[in-house]
């Protein structure tokens, strides 16, 4: 039987390795989607691409799986951060998840002047981020960091790393992305924009390429879906 489901372990994989799973995956595996001992799914777990593995013992309390064969070689993204401000909490999960999707390395919530949301929940966030990349047929999770005050990721902003501000004060002007390629990162703000202060800081800093998402004001979430198509047609992987 072709293996139908995928999932993200933290555990070493290699021919013959066999493989436990946590309490969750476990459950999702024998009581809801009835697997048994011989059926097949397909792991992975960041660094060693994708493998088939086949279910040894189909136990709730002491699963046991064992890699047959790799699928799949090991594609990371390229070195793109995303840094947003975090919205609603839907909306929130939908950056992470397309962020995931669309090959970002790690995403950064920040929290800026204007930022209106509530408490964010680093673990919910990681999950979802885990979740989309077994969904998209991705062997790579991107990491999920503590949230972290604009002001104070600028102070310490990497030399050699480029910055995507994405300016809504520029809306309908020819602002392309330009640079080269290297390290990145995009920057989207709040439902409410950046401030002033925020933009005169940004518009400071030798690294940051400010730029228009086009002729309309974007939402938050939506903004952060074309900014990483932007830049991944520009300077990623899908060149």
């Amino acid at each position: 039987m072709k293996a139908k489901i995928r999932l993200h372990v933290d555990h070493p994989l290699a021919a013959g390795q066999t493989v436990g799973l946590s309490r969750e995956q476990a459950h999702y595996l024998f009581a809801v989607m009835r697997l048994g001992a011989g059926d097949q799914v397909l792991l992975f777990n960041g660094e060693a691409g994708e493998w088939r593995a086949e279910v040894l013992v189909a136990n709730k309390r002491n699963p046991v799986l064992e890699c047959r064969e790799q699928t799949g070689p090991q594609v990371s993204p390229p070195d793109l951060w995303l840094c947003f401000a975090p919205i609603k909490k839907a909306r929130t999960d939908f950056i992470v998840e397309k962020a995931t999707e669309m090959g970002a390395r790690r995403i950064v919530p920040v929290l800026t002047e204007f930022t209106n949301a509530e408490r964010v929940r680093v673990d919910r966030l990681q999950a979802h981020a885990v979740e989309a990349a077994e969904q998209c047929g991705g062997t790579f999770v991107p990491e999920v960091c503590e949230p972290v005050k604009l002001s104070a990721l600028l102070e310490r902003w990497p030399q050699e790393r480029r910055l995507m501000f994405c300016n809504e004060a520029l809306v309908g002007e020819d602002r392309r992305l330009g640079g080269e390629a290297g390290p990145w990162a995009v920057l989207i703000g709040p439902e409410g924009g950046f401030s002033q202060g925020e933009r005169d800081r940004l518009a400071a800093m030798e690294q940051a390429h400010a730029v228009s998402l086009g002729p309309r004001i974007l939402r938050a979430d939506t903004a952060a879906v074309a900014a990483l198509t932007l830049w991944q047609v520009t300077h990623g992987d899908w060149q």
